[in-house]
Order: structure tokens, then sequence, then C-alpha cells
């Protein structure tokens, strides 16, 4: 079936010399008019009331669409992270563990001590200046030469062997002393100090000097020394009362023992007011007991306490079995006595 076409009837002139129109088929066009009621298109209409409302609401606007957006962002953003991880108790107590484990470990309460105590430390040897001449300078017999072994003589004892003996008697020249004053005045021990017919005293930074006895406490085996040379960078230690020292305190014995050192051993005050009976039958009183080791070449150095501040010097140990070696008892005489030995008060 065919369908009629509809053509406008604009009444718009027809060119001059145009042929008349003529329709397919000689079938007659219709007219359809638009309708008088059709309006505006709807996309019209909406940016219409678009461009009414931004013009008034334009600040608001741009404010609510922000915050818009950025609430997507942090939702789209959460909505993308993997679901949280439930930490067992074990879990968090080996994630804690670990932390400790990889944090530095800050230094011992004894190492401190030692560290600052340490600059004031001076190793008292006494010696014979006749030992340390070559062999053809030292004297001779009366014949001008050398003694010639005699047949029936025993052999020279094993160094083995020798190293074995008493200890205290081969080291009793060896021992420890502490600096207390910008002039190089030393304490030590009076049975250091007497040692040898001269003193030696080496500091902590290699110096070395010739010392004499400038004062003496025998009733607390104590002994003033003053080198002849001081070295330029003198650290003297710092001084403290007993009086609130304390058995259990911690305490550090600094020293030579055995000629070995600077060394340096821990422990605790053992007791206070001990007496210790010397091999000369002299009693020595109100001594600080300590449990620090402390061996021959420990005598006359510091017994400091936590804060590196001379509380003692190391002056004897006690052993049963009559060994001079340390099986847990050492005695220290209080700085307080060293007072008459300097002649005032050293704290």
């Amino acid at each position: 079936m065919k369908r009629r076409p509809i053509y406008s009837k604009s009444g718009k002139p027809r060119g001059v010399g145009s042929m008349p129109w003529a329709a397919p088929g000689n079938v007659e066009p219709a007219y359809v008019a638009p309708p008088d009621d059709e309006g505006p298109a709807l996309r019209q209409l909406l940016a219409a009331w678009w461009a009414r409302l931004y013009g008034r609401h334009q600040g608001k606007l741009l404010v609510t669409v922000s915050v818009a957006t950025t609430l997507a962002l942090v939702g789209l953003y959460h909505a993308l992270q993997p679901p949280a991880q439930r930490l067992t108790q074990r879990q968090l107590n080996a994630a804690v563990n670990f932390a400790l484990d990889e944090r530095p470990r800050p230094p011992s309460a004894s190492s401190v001590a030692y560290a600052r105590i340490i600059g004031a430390v001076v190793q008292v040897n006494g010696f014979d200046p006749e030992d340390e001449k070559p062999e053809d300078e030292k004297p001779k017999n009366e014949a001008g030469r050398g003694e010639a072994p005699r047949a029936d003589a025993p052999p020279a004892p094993d160094t083995k062997e020798d190293a074995g003996g008493d200890f205290h008697e081969k080291f009793t020249a060896i021992g420890t002393g502490v600096v207390i004053d910008d002039q190089g005045t030393i304490l030590t021990n009076l049975h250091v100090a007497r040692g040898g017919p001269r003193l030696r005293v080496t500091f902590r930074d290699g110096t070395e000097s010739e010392a004499t006895i400038v004062g003496a406490q025998p009733e607390n085996d104590l002994a003033v020394i003053r080198p002849s040379t001081l070295p330029d960078d003198l650290m003297p230690a710092t001084l403290a009362s007993t009086a609130n020292l304390r058995p259990g305190d911690d305490v550090v014995a600094v020293g030579f023992p055995f000629g070995i050192g600077p060394s340096a051993s821990a422990g605790v005050v053992s007791g206070l007011r001990r007496q210790f009976a010397g091999r000369d039958g002299r009693t020595i009183t109100n001594l600080i007991q300590f449990d620090a080791a402390a061996n021959p070449g420990n005598s006359g150095g510091p017994l400091v306490n936590a804060d590196g501040e001379v509380v003692g010097i190391v002056t004897a140990i006690l052993n049963p079995s009559g060994a001079r070696t340390f099986v847990g008892i050492g005695f220290a005489v209080p700085i307080e006595n060293a007072a008459s030995a300097l002649g005032e008060s050293p704290l």
C-alpha cells in the first residue's frame, strides 16, 4: 500500500521559470500543520532551570560538589583497602619482644662507673735501680768477677715451677693508686709504697714518673705519694662519703691484678665496719667488706660506687687457706680515713 507523501505548504514562492510540481503517481499531496501548543524540549527546560539555580546558589553548589567528591574518594579508598589483620596476643608479644631486642642496650652501671674513674687510676711500681742496670754494671764479688757455679750447687729453679709460687710475693712491688687532686697527689697502700727502694708511677696516657712518699698512715695502711712529672690531661677522681653506703650497694674495684690492667671487677658492699688482721699482727678497723674480685696488684686501687666516686682504697683480701688469691672477701679503707694521712679532709 502506498502512503501519501506529506509536503509543506509554506507558501514560499517558487523560482521563476521552474517547472510545475507534479506529485508522483498523480497523487494529491496532503498538508499536515504542526500543533499550535508544542513547547520547548525537555533538555532545554532542564538547562534553563540549572542556569537559574546555579546563578542564585553558585557558592553553595561548589562547596556541596567539593564535599561530595571528597567523600566519594575517601569511600573509594577505604573500599579498595584490604581487610584489617586481627593479631593474636602471641603475635603482639612477639612483635614487642622483637622491638626490645633490636633497641640499643644502655651501658651497665659498672661500665659507667669505670669510665668515670679510669682517668685517675695509676699503676704504682716499687723497683730497685740496681736491678735495672746491665749485668756488666752490677756489683761483682771481691775478685772482680762473677763466682763460678759449684759442682754441688742445686740446679736453677725451672721457670714453670717458679711461676706456681706465691703470687703475692712475686708482685709485692706492683700496686695501684688513684689521683685525688690537680696537684697529682696519689692515694695508695703503704705496703705498696714501701715495696721497693724507689717508686715509679704510670698514668693512664702512658706517662711515667718517679714518685716520693709525702705522707703515711700505718694504722690504715695508707700512703700519700707525689710524682715529679704530671701528664697534661690529668683527671683527678671524685671522692664520696661512705655515710650513705649500705650493704648491697653496687661497687667496682679498679686496679692492676698481677700487673694486668687496668682491670675492673664489679660486686656489692658485703658489710661495713669490718676488722682485718694482717701478717704483721696489726689490725685494721672500720673497713668496707666487698665481693668484687681483687687480687695482689689491686692494693691501693679505688673502690668506687655506681656513680664512679671513690668511697674506699682496696687494701686486703681474706683467704682462709692462706693463699693470696681472691675467694670472695675483700676489704677497703673508707675514704674518710685518708683525712689524717692528707692532713685535711679529702671530701
